[in-house]
């Protein structure tokens, strides 16, 4: 499906066309400045982190930054003691999780383990979150300069927005898994690269690979850049109608050896997600359907970069801000193509992706400035219970519309590169040697017009460069967190939890509490399992849910907590706590240091009797009350 003019040229202008392709050969010094540039950016946005990398979380999401810390330990468990990563019984015992069913990262975790062990989950975490983010920009950046522009440069702007975008940094808020999408690029590129004559085998087979490798980092966005494919490839087969039937039937073959490929390779993984222990169907209520993107973030500056401001998420801020791309570079993007779609095939496709998402990403109803309107959107029209669609969050398909303005920068960028070329901007021409003729590089422009060109290249760099430096992004927002007990992290507990019991904190890992009591697993490497947790499971009706099932005491806990005193116990009270430990298969509950000590250990004394002190925690040794 790879056609030259999917450059950013004119169609009708075949020496246009060929003046576009890429050398074969090219300095290596320039592709390792920009890894480099990456690398130093990705660093720049984890800064707060590296302050205090054992003793800081994300401010945004602090319980999914722990849970990532958590899914680090997990890789590392798994592979230290060969247990199968597909679950986990570490946490929300006895029931376990199914990490399938889950955004557990295994792609990454799994490899890293090593590290991890080394380094421990607070470091690992922080290292490898600047990492995807470098890595996603220099994918983009091989895609762009190997396969559409010929400006280093130009490919250099459009993997650093692919990278580093407003809508990618706002995930990294604790939610590395979208940040992972340094495999996408090279996705997308082996799909265009199918139609290839004579290589639909050799192509087929790495698409597969790279596919199935996906599915273990980011199924979602996966989704994402399968829909987009579709869009392109659609797309080009009405504006190249010869060309696609010509190439057709070896695309479609090596699609068909990607496919299968890609089903052998996790087909037992992708049926344990749906049926194996602990799967679910679907989410309760379909939480996330109505989460559309408001109309007027498109024009506002995203909260995490230079000219955001935090304030407005009191207004627009309801959903993840996937777009956010402020005013200068909407309006960037809408002249770009103006000028570009009549003279480039990739620039007419990215104006149909960039239409296409941004309708979709609305969501059921039209939000304006913070207010659902009374106009429905595309996704009023399609039921909730569609597979995959009840999973979907449609803002999240603005990201695609994010991709799609890295790939136009990219374009208007080399399209000014090349304005400059044709106004007689050429390379040095060496002297000729005595006797020769004088090298000619062909025929310069006429003088106004070539100095009209001469003006468009800085015109069109400044223009670009207006457009992103607002976008450059701010240091990822952290706060300090409580250090765990030394009891937990000097092995203290270790007395008290004989194998195949487990140790109960207070107040138990839930979505809404126990971020501390969460991370004592992830920093002890998971030696001991807790019940609860944060993680998607089945209800009562195998619909999804976050969190486990509250029990009794659980819900106790909370309770307590949230009105700062304990309630009158009764002997129910206390026969249902001694239930819900025996069903944890508890041999010891601990709190710690915690905003609501004293209550709690009030309450959890009434229920179990005195506590002990046992170095920095309180201790109740309950063996010989479950038997």
């Amino acid at each position: 499906m790879v056609d030259p003019s999917l450059n950013p040229v004119t169609d009708a202008d075949r020496t246009e066309v060929e003046s576009t392709r890429r050398p074969r050969r090219r300095p290596a010094r320039a592709d390792l400045l920009t890894l480099g540039a990456y690398a130093l950016l990705g660093v720049f946005v984890c800064l707060n982190y590296w302050g205090d990398v054992n003793g800081r979380v994300s401010s945004h999401l602090p319980t999914d930054h722990s849970w990532f810390e958590w899914l680090f330990a997990h890789g590392a468990y798994s592979v230290r003691h060969l247990e199968n990563p597909l679950f986990t019984a570490r946490q929300n015992a006895p029931d376990g999780v199914n990490m399938m069913a889950n955004t557990s990262l295994l792609g990454v975790t799994l490899p890293l383990a090593p590290l991890t062990m080394l380094l421990g989950p607070q470091v690992m975490y922080a290292l490898y979150l600047g990492g995807a983010l470098a890595a996603t920009a220099g994918t983009a950046y091989w895609m762009l300069s190997r396969h559409l522009v010929r400006s280093r440069a130009a490919a250099f702007v459009g993997g650093a927005f692919l990278g580093f975008a407003p809508g990618i940094v706002h995930h990294a808020n604790g939610q590395p898994n979208f940040v992972s999408n340094f495999l996408l690029p090279l996705i997308v590129v082996r799909v265009l690269r199918l139609g290839e004559p004579g290589r639909w085998r050799r192509n087929g087979l790495v698409l597969g690979a790279l596919v199935a490798y996906q599915i273990f980092i980011n199924e979602e966005m996966l989704l994402l850049t399968a829909l987009a494919c579709l869009v392109v490839v659609l797309a080009y087969a009405v504006q190249r109608p010869r060309a696609t039937r010509a190439v057709a039937g070896t695309f479609l073959a090596g699609l068909g050896v990607a496919g299968g490929l890609a089903l052998a390779l996790t087909a037992y993984p992708i049926w344990f997600q749906f049926n194996g222990p602990q799967s679910y169907r679907g989410l309760q209520g379909g939480v996330f359907h109505n989460w559309g993107e408001d109309l007027v973030a498109f024009v506002t500056f995203a909260r995490d970069t230079w000219a955001g401001d935090p304030a407005v998420e009191k207004t627009i801020g309801l959903t993840e801000q996937n777009t956010w791309f402020g005013w200068p570079l909407v309006l960037l993007a809408l002249v770009a193509l103006a000028l570009l779609v009549r003279r480039s095939l990739a620039a007419r496709i990215v104006a149909v992706l960039v239409v296409v998402f941004t309708v979709a990403s609305i969501g059921p109803w039209v939000r304006f400035d913070g207010v659902e309107t009374d106009i429905p959107g595309p996704w009023s029209y399609v039921s909730d219970d569609l597979p995959l669609v009840e999973m979907m969050m449609p803002t999240r398909l603005a990201l695609v519309v994010a991709a799609a303005v890295g790939v136009l920068l990219a374009l208007t960028w080399d399209a000014a590169y090349r304005q400059g070329r044709a106004a007689g901007d050429r390379p040095r021409v060496p002297a000729p040697r005595a006797g020769e003729p004088a090298a000619s590089d062909g025929p310069a422009a006429p003088a106004p017009v070539a100095a009209r060109r001469r003006w468009l290249r800085p015109l069109g760099y400044a223009a670009v460069a207006l457009a992103v430096l607002p976008l450059f992004p701010r240091p990822l927002p952290a706060q300090q967190i409580d250090p765990p007990p030394h009891f937990i992290t000097a092995g203290g507990w270790r007395p008290y939890v004989p194998a195949g019991r487990t140790l109960v904190p207070v107040p138990i890992p839930s979505n809404v509490h126990g971020l501390p009591t969460l991370r004592w697993s992830a920093l002890t490497g998971q030696e001991f399992p807790v019940p609860g947790g944060y993680f998607i499971g089945p209800n009562e009706l195998g619909e999804g849910v976050f969190g486990a099932p509250n029990r009794p005491t659980s819900t106790l806990i909370y309770a307590t907590m949230d009105r700062g005193a304990v309630p009158p116990l009764t002997e129910e009270n206390r026969r249902q706590a001694v239930e819900d430990l025996r069903f944890w298969r508890a041999s010891v509950v601990v709190l710690g240091a915690h905003p609501s000590e004293a209550v709690l250990r009030e309450l959890v004394t009434g229920l179990l009797g005195p506590a002990q002190r046992v170095d920095d925690v309180w201790v109740w040794d309950v063996r010989a009350l479950v038997g």
